[in-house]
């Protein structure tokens, strides 16, 4: 047979290359369970499906039965988190419920979850090889949708807040100087990553703002682009999406930078003479970063290519995101404020650049120190 069950109530049909999805409820006035099928072109989609279909009686059950930590989650997740998150969040938590919470934690009645399981878990994960940072972000989840059915009135406490998540560590930042970022625009002059690279380095720009750009946002009068839009990669999908948070909507200016100039005009003249070539061809998406012909660029395509590119030279290691916070460092070591920077990054406070970037300010207080030390021998 072409339809093989690949999940509970999900199956493949290998000819029409679709997946099936069965779904069964009982009537509310009793009687035979109904079944209805419906097709997906994508597991994802036919999985979502399936949680939406569960997660509308969930709550129903909940009167006849206990319900378990797995059927809550689904339900947190559909009706709480879904309509007001971005996708990418949306999918991360999927992620994380179907392929670790439930299968540890789903079938345990959720008034009888208690603090010691979900402490062995997060310690369990930690010991298959889960950094502390990803085990703290299966606790901030598992801790959340708990604290909603507390707030439900379907547990009397919420168990997690007895619990001791790992401690958060400071990821490692490859980050250029001024000059070591001199020589990689020297290595993508005149190449498709040139504007790419710039954009990060300039302006201090995530991959996610630079897949983003869109000409309406460049003035190119009066020098100024506007932050307003981010383009990410979910599950192999390209989603556009807001920016980050309302902070990091936000204008930079880059007249009396030479060489930003003249690349903005650079690309301007390119897209009006691909447009006058190709005529009707031509793919006008208005993306500033784009294949000839008008078409964006998928993020992680952009990632690639600069890693190929360094591959081959005489070049630290170093990321798009990378490229970011070399803009930070370089800022912080012209004495630019700690303020002014986080603007220009789009951080919500001044605090998340701290912590982001506290390896710049221990340097800063040691040559705090050695001045106030250079000042009382000279006095002595």
């Amino acid at each position: 047979m072409p339809r093989k069950t690949i999940m509970p109530n999900i199956a493949y049909d290998t000819q029409r290359r679709s997946y099936y999805v069965t779904m069964r409820a009982r009537p509310r006035g009793g009687g035979a369970p109904e079944r209805a099928v419906r097709c997906y072109p994508t597991l994802e989609e036919a999985i979502q499906a399936l949680d939406r279909f569960n997660s509308g009686r969930i709550l129903e059950q909940s009167g006849e039965r206990s319900l378990t930590v797995g059927q809550w989650l689904t339900y947190w997740l559909e009706q709480v988190i879904t309509p007001s998150r971005s996708a990418s969040t949306i999918h991360g938590y999927h992620m994380i419920i179907r392929n670790h919470l439930a299968p540890a934690l789903g079938a345990v009645p959720l008034d009888r979850l208690a603090a010691p399981q979900i402490q062995r878990y997060l310690n369990q994960k930690q010991e298959e090889g889960l950094c502390g940072n990803t085990v703290r972000k299966h606790y901030g989840l598992l801790h959340n949708a708990l604290e909603h059915a507390r707030r439900q009135e379907l547990l009397s406490r919420n168990p997690a807040q007895w619990v001791f998540p790992p401690s958060s560590t400071h990821p490692t930042h490859h980050f250029y100087d001024g000059s070591t970022m001199s020589r990689l625009f020297e290595l993508v002059s005149g190449t498709s990553l040139e504007p790419v690279v710039k954009l990060a380095g300039y302006l201090g720009l995530r991959r996610s703002e630079i897949c983003a750009l869109k000409w309406g946002h460049v003035d190119r009068e009066n020098r100024v682009i506007t932050i307003a839009e981010a383009r990410t990669a979910v599950n192999g999908r390209t989603v556009d999406k807001g920016t980050k948070n309302r902070s990091s909507m936000r204008r930079l200016g880059y007249r009396g930078l030479a060489d930003m100039e003249e690349l903005m005009e650079r690309l301007w003249a390119q897209r009006q003479e691909e447009m006058a070539r190709l005529g009707v061809w031509y793919a006008d998406q208005g993306f500033v970063i784009c294949h000839s012909g008008g078409l964006p660029y998928q993020p992680d395509y952009l990632s690639n290519r600069l890693r190929r590119v360094l591959q081959g030279a005489d070049l630290p290691y170093v990321t798009l995101h990378g490229l970011r916070h070399s803009f930070a460092s370089i800022a912080h070591s012209r004495n630019v404020s700690l303020f002014a920077i986080s603007r220009a990054l789009g951080h919500s406070s001044t605090n998340t650049t701290t912590k982001i970037y506290m390896h710049l300010f221990d340097e800063t207080h040691l040559s705090v120190v050695q001045e106030v030390g250079r000042a009382i021998d000279g006095a002595g």
